[in-house]
């Protein structure tokens, strides 16, 4: 999952926030200046209230992506699309893990599977609409569907739809370029009537139902289509319509009066207008925020040291803050071909040599994150920890290991190789920590810079460039698209998606054991019994060396205390918007 590109916090006052930190979060000494973070919102609901009017104020720095529930991509922005754009199955309203289950939102249940998880059915609800009053059937969920095919036209969001339900002899090429007359032509999703649509996947996914919860499986009305400009008015199936747009400005949702409540289990539609304001600085959100100004941060990265420090100093306002798990994990990927990283005993030095304590750091401390030992995030389902380093008892490193490691390699006196990163304050901070750690067992490494907009697309996600550059190491981050195993090893540990543009396995990783056990996990009845085989392939991945996770990424939030009704979803590991309210204010 994609998180907007001013996601890279400034650092600037680090020392400062780790001298907080120590006094307040639960450091040493006699405990009588600790504030503790309320975390009301983690594992609950903060100000629950059904209390109707009044106007939530969204700011943020970044526009959103895509308007277009099939192209969008930043994660606050599928947050935002429940307003908007109701699909099959979404996510249950709920704080924490409860939040990650699917519930039904057109359809009338979750799902009901047959031959081996390859056919998916799902029943319509009665009374559901459009925006202007036109009744939603299946043909315009299966019209939704075929926009994802137009890559052509309509590109930048998921494309999981496309990898199961493509005829690979037959490809189909999306509905602008669709010869069947209405315009219907996926012969693998089938609408046998107004109510009834059927999916017919080319291979076996227990996940099924996570992939009809992404905003480009909702419906779309054929002939209120308008290809790439959608985004500018995408028509609405959910409790708000949008008013007005201005691109890097503002979003303006007001009432759709064709929703109808009665239809819609999930979302209360509490106030009577939202605002979504972007184009600001990051300090500029959080000093309105506090002010009580506006309501709360789209983005949901965390607030900026600046106010990390007001925040940790007030009780007040400690109170009013979380700090979650967000689903995230910061890493460095290792590549497997590039020499001398293509000895593991290589690879292995670096992971020793790392100061897991100073890469914490580098993150904001305690509030950034809890130091990692393993790629699969703790947040997500089916999580089993694994610490094959013995990082947790050994933050600082371990020299004397690294060091066997390089005789083992054939390098007793290290060896240099660069670092990739993001030009960014947090990137570098973090690569000149990895730096510092690994300058001590004799391994020297050059950081080499890109700009954020170019790093994954042209720097790190073409292997050609990896290996001109050689490029040993380079720091990533990654969640999952939806939280299921396979929503988040699928891109970054299958060796059969190692791709020439667009690569996201940056290691190069490809032990045919993991593509084995990706392939069982696949065939498993249900996304519970894959669990033993995603655990495996997490495995696999760490004991090869081709991962160097430092951070189980968190983020210190705070919202406005006149919002109601809010929660951290595990769907997301943000606020979750849809049923937030402002008491009527």
């Amino acid at each position: 999952m994609r998180r907007p590109r001013t996601a890279a916090r400034a650092v600037a006052g680090l020392a400062v926030l780790a001298t907080l930190a120590a006094g307040c979060g639960g450091g040493s000494g006699n405990g009588d200046n600790k504030i503790e973070i309320g975390n009301k919102g983690v594992d609950g609901v903060h100000n629950p209230s059904d209390v109707k009017g009044g106007e939530l104020r969204i700011l943020n720095a970044d526009d959103v992506d895509s308007l277009d529930p099939a192209r969008a991509y930043y994660a606050f922005v599928w947050n935002l699309s429940r307003f908007y754009n109701r699909t099959l199955v979404t996510f249950d309203p709920k704080p924490g893990a409860d939040g990650q289950k699917l519930v039904a939102d057109l359809a009338t249940d979750t799902g009901k599977s047959s031959n081996g998880n390859k056919t998916w059915t799902y029943t319509l609800k009665d009374g559901v609409k459009f925006e202007d009053g036109t009744p939603i059937t299946s043909k315009d969920i299966k019209y939704g569907v075929e926009r994802v095919f137009a890559q052509d036209v309509i590109n930048g969001g998921p494309t999981y739809l496309i990898d199961f339900l493509q005829d690979p002899k037959k490809p189909y090429p999306g509905p602008y370029k669709d010869k069947d007359p209405n315009k219907l032509g996926l012969k693998a999703v089938q609408t046998p009537d107004d109510k009834t649509i059927v999916f017919n996947l080319n291979k076996p996914l227990p996940d099924f139902p996570y992939l009809l919860q992404l905003p480009g499986s909702g419906p779309v009305p054929k002939a209120r289509d308008t290809g790439a400009q959608y985004a500018n008015h995408p028509v609405s199936s959910g409790p708000y319509k949008i008013a007005s747009y201005v691109k890097d400005k503002q979003i303006k949702f007001v009432r759709n009066t064709n929703w109808d409540p009665k239809t819609d289990t999930v979302r209360k539609a509490l106030p009577d207008t939202i605002s979504f304001t972007a184009g600001l600085s990051a300090e500029d959100v959080d000093a309105r925020i506090q002010a009580g100004d506006a309501d709360v941060d789209a983005a949901n990265v965390g607030v900026q040291i600046a106010t990390q420090g007001k925040i940790l100093k007030d009780k007040k306002l400690a109170a009013q803050a979380d700090n979650p798990i967000t689903g995230f994990t910061r890493y460095f990927a290792i590549n497997n071909k590039v020499a001398p990283l293509d000895n593991i005993e290589c690879r292995k030095a670096v992971i020793y040599g790392a100061n897991m304590a100073t890469l914490q750091q580098s993150r904001g401390g305690q509030y950034g994150g809890d130091i990692a030992t393993q790629m699969f995030p703790p947040s997500l389902q089916g999580y089993k920890a694994y610490d094959p380093y013995a990082i947790k008892a050994n933050k600082s490193g371990q020299v004397d290991k690294a060091k066997e490691a390089l005789k083992a390699c054939g390098q007793p006196n290290g060896f240099a190789m660069n670092i990739a990163t993001q030009d960014t304050p947090k990137g570098v901070a973090a690569a000149e920590a990895l730096q510092a750690g690994l300058k001590r067992v004799g391994i020297n490494a050059t950081l080499q810079k890109a700009a954020p907009a170019k790093y994954y697309a042209d720097f790190v996600g073409s292997p050609k460039s990896v290996h001109e550059k050689k490029l040993g190491v380079m720091q990533a981050g990654w969640g999952p698209d939806f939280p299921t195993p396979f929503g988040f090893f699928s891109s970054i540990a299958d060796p059969r998606k190692i791709l020439p543009a667009g690569n996201s396995n940056y290691g190069e990783f490809d032990d045919p054991k993991a593509a084995a056990a990706i392939d069982k996990a696949l065939t498993e009845a249900s996304v519970e019994a894959s669990f033993p085989e995603w655990q495996e392939v997490d495995k696999l991945a760490m004991d090869n060396a081709s991962y160097l996770p430092f951070i189980v990424d968190k983020a210190l939030m705070y919202a406005n205390p006149r919002v109601t009704n809010l929660y951290v979803t595990g769907g997301y590991g943000q606020y979750d918007f849809v049923n937030m309210g402002v008491g009527g204010k």
